[in-house]
């Protein structure tokens, strides 16, 4: 069963957010999305200044199987990327909610994250699609 924290909000093309104190969100890919794609080899953030759209394509991932893009689960500006990442994106799978975040983003419309999926909805998401 994949690791689903309780305490962030999910997309349907399996982004994790979270909520920040100073109003930003920080988004990476959840348990089960690195789990099915494998080993990551690389990853491809937005830069900060970027203009996103909830969504939309902002970046993309690969693993040793296939590359997949990322998609902004709220629209806004990309505030901060984890540079770290561009020399071990193998944290994506060590610890996907933690040194495995991808972006950081101001968003535009609060009620974007009203949007989102909570861990309930999101478990039942990944369990109907692995049967």
């Amino acid at each position: 069963m994949s690791n689903i924290p309780s305490d962030l909000k999910y997309t349907k093309s399996h982004e994790w957010v979270k909520s920040n104190s100073d109003g930003t969100v920080t988004v990476g890919i959840t348990d089960h999305a690195q789990g099915l794609m494998g080993d990551m080899v690389y990853v491809d953030l937005p830069q900060s200044g970027v203009a996103v759209t909830a969504g939309k394509e902002c970046g993309v991932v690969e693993s040793v199987k296939a590359a997949s893009d990322i998609y902004s689960p709220v629209s806004g500006e990309v505030i901060e990327s984890n540079a770290a990442l561009a020399d071990a994106p193998e944290s994506v799978n060590k610890d996907c909610y933690g040194a495995g975040w991808m972006f950081r983003i101001k968003p535009s419309s609060p009620a974007d994250l009203g949007a989102l999926l909570d861990a309930k909805a999101y478990a039942e998401l990944v369990a109907s699609e692995s049967h």
